[in-house]
């Protein structure tokens, strides 16, 4: 069933036109390794990404009506219009919430890799999810499904250590101060931007530039004008985003071995989940 084909022509999963299994790219849409190592038979129900994207949707999603559930009924407590339908702090910090006071006073390291799939209300997860919708697959199409997954996991990463090294040194600081408890998936979407960035710098496409510069902006005088938007978090993933695809350069080829540190990234953050409830519960 999961047989790799070596030889011959497979159906590129982005486009659907015949590619040689051997291709870089697809010579009709321009995604990376349109064969998928070989595995483009088995894999094609997938897409082009692995299935990488569907499986963030899906993970954030499930995470996200199990907060809820957790909160028996506790739910839109604070924050406005994006309170709305609020998991409980408790359970939020249960699942591996982020922040200065989880890193730092209580030593729970580890949720810097857990708090990117938690949410804190029903606007909060679904702006996010749009986003990583319309964006991941295309950053997949540029970079491979493998290293894109490890920019969205380390840009994660990046994003929750700064902020709570910020909510350490200035905390409660109005725009300056970094937060005492965060989590969302908007850390590693910045990290996304970071590396369309770095790709329109390594190919010279201004036009793309310009876009994504006026989306990160746009992003960042949202979190300075909205409350309890963590801007510390937006900038650490975006440098992280974009330091991690410079390193991984998307002018060259994508590896497996990119794929297997996506996977492996990806059990080290819902092993994060796991260890917060039960040393919480220890």
């Amino acid at each position: 069933m999961f047989s790799r084909k070596r030889e011959g022509s497979v159906v590129c999963p982005n486009c659907g036109r015949l590619v040689g299994v051997n291709d870089a790219r697809c010579f009709n849409c321009g995604a990376r390794n349109p064969s998928l190592f070989g595995f483009a038979p088995a894999l094609s129900r997938l897409g082009a990404d692995f299935g990488f994207s569907k499986l963030i949707l899906g993970a954030c999603a499930v995470l996200y009506v199990i907060s809820l559930v957790l909160s028996r009924g506790q739910l839109g407590a604070s924050g406005g219009l994006f309170g709305l339908l609020a998991p409980n702090t408790a359970v939020l910090v249960l699942l591996g919430s982020s922040g200065a006071y989880p890193v730092f006073h209580y030593g729970r390291w580890w949720t810097v890799l857990s708090a990117g799939w938690l949410h804190a209300g029903l606007l909060h997860i679904g702006f996010n999810m749009l986003w990583v919708r319309d964006i991941a697959p295309g950053v997949a199409r540029l970079y491979g499904a493998g290293r894109m997954m490890l920019i969205y996991l380390i840009a994660g990463v990046g994003g929750f250590f700064l902020t709570s090294v910020m909510g350490l040194i200035l905390p409660g600081v109005p725009l300056l101060g970094g937060a005492s408890l965060t989590l969302g998936a908007s850390a590693s979407l910045f990290g996304l931007f970071g590396a369309l960035i770095c790709y329109s710098q390594r190919t010279g496409q201004t036009g793309m530039r310009r876009m994504i510069w006026g989306w990160v902006l746009i992003g960042l005088v949202f979190g300075v004008v909205v409350p309890h938007v963590d801007n510390w978090a937006h900038v650490g993933g975006f440098v992280t985003g974009w330091v991690t695809a410079r390193i991984l350069d998307p002018l060259r080829e994508e590896r497996p071995i990119h794929v297997l540190g996506a996977l492996a990234g990806l059990l080290l953050s819902f092993a994060a989940i796991v260890v917060s409830v039960v040393t919480a519960l220890g």
